[in-house]
This record gives structure tokens, C-alpha cells and sequence, in this order.
């Protein structure tokens, strides 16, 4: 396994993923990720581990299929993005909501 530089391992997490299925995961310990679609599993443990400094104890991603939307008359699709799963160890956990 080839060790990534610092600004290459930010790049490849682009956002958190907040919807409801998501959030019931968080009692999991597991979080979503929209991901950097040429990441595979091991660059995207290395990223989180180094970004949020926890440890991962198992990934699962998927490749989001393209949709169809329509808004009116005007038909379009929607963007393809990667998704992660990120299961964590017991200890660990990653505050996606601050306390304000």
C-alpha cells in the first residue's frame, strides 16, 4: 500500500453525507463520504484516518448511478459521485455536527 502525500488525502474526501438512511448509521458508528471517484478503499482509510484521526475498521463504497430529474419541461440527470461507508472502531467517532 502506497502512502499518499497530506494535500492529495484532503482532496480525496469531498463532503459528509446527511441524509436520514445516514444518520440512522451514525448509531452504528458508521458515516458516509462523498468520495473522489478514482479513490479505492485503501487510499480512502488512509485519508479518514488522517483527516478525523480515528481508526476505520471496515469500508464499503458504491458508485452512485446516474437519475434522471426533471424540473419543469427541462429533463437533466443528476451528478455521479462515489459513496463510502466508513465503519469505526468502538472508540472512536467523528463529530459531523457542532455543538452551537
Amino acid at each position: 500500500m502506497k502512502k499518499l502525500e497530506k494535500p492529495v488525502l484532503i482532496s480525496l474526501i469531498k463532503h459528509p453525507i446527511i441524509t436520514d438512511k445516514s444518520t440512522k448509521l451514525l448509531e452504528k458508528n458508521q458515516y458516509s463520504f462523498a468520495v473522489d471517484r478514482k479513490a479505492n478503499k485503501a487510499n480512502i482509510k488512509q485519508a479518514i484516518e488522517y483527516i478525523f484521526n480515528v481508526q476505520v475498521k471496515k469500508i464499503n463504497t458504491s458508485n452512485t448511478p446516474i437519475k434522471k430529474k426533471r424540473v419543469g419541461k427541462f429533463i437533466g440527470v443528476t451528478k455521479r459521485y462515489k459513496k463510502a461507508i466508513v465503519s469505526l472502531h468502538k472508540d472512536n467517532n467523528i463529530n459531523l455536527f457542532s455543538d452551537n
